[in-house]
């Protein structure tokens, strides 16, 4: 099986209200910091013909993750700039905008009917946060039985030690290699 061919790249909730924002404070600053790297997966997706898709927050202004006194406030809410994709990251055309409500890119989205008509079989999941929306989305991307690759240089959370902790559960895992962690120059060879 050629996954080469087979591959597409998610990109998660690396929008401006995360990004540039100064709401959101270390996720901010870790955010930015891994721009370089995901521009360098995305220019290698690009020249592969892998498809990328930027799954992005939507939220409502009153949507149950703002409830209830929890401490996320309203933000990149649908429609508004603060949810579209940064603009320091290398878009092109054909590259899918899929806005998300909740933290899986596959929730209530369709994004598993766009892999399959893109006879995708494995996933590159990177952006923000590791430890929730990227780490939600590879778990569904197995769920749906996709191959899936957290790309640890291409994803950020609050803190080093976050991002590290939630990637040390996957290093070695028993559903290698279904699941794996990679970096950047390992996937682009």
């Amino acid at each position: 099986m050629d996954l080469d061919r087979k591959t597409a790249v998610i990109v998660v909730d690396m929008v401006r209200d995360n990004v540039n924002g100064p709401e959101h404070g270390a996720i901010t600053r870790q955010a930015r910091a891994i721009v370089p790297n995901l521009n360098r997966l995305i220019d290698g997706a690009h020249e592969r013909g892998w498809p990328v898709i930027f799954a992005c927050d939507a939220f409502l202004p009153d949507d149950f993750i703002f409830s209830g006194g929890a401490r996320m406030k309203p933000h990149s809410i649908l429609g508004s700039e603060g949810a579209e994709p940064v603009d320091d990251l290398h878009r092109w055309e054909e590259d899918l905008f899929l806005p998300k409500r909740r933290f899986s890119a596959f929730f209530g989205t369709g994004l598993e009917q766009v892999l399959k008509d893109r006879g995708v079989e494995r996933v590159l999941v990177t952006g923000i946060s590791t430890c929730f929306c990227v780490l939600t989305t590879t778990m569904d991307a197995l769920c749906h039985d996709l191959r899936a690759v957290i790309v640890e240089d291409c994803c950020a959370a609050p803190t080093s030690e976050a991002h590290e902790a939630a990637l040390c559960c996957y290093r070695k895992n028993a559903l290698q290699p279904l699941l794996e962690v990679m970096t950047a120059d390992q996937l682009l060879g």
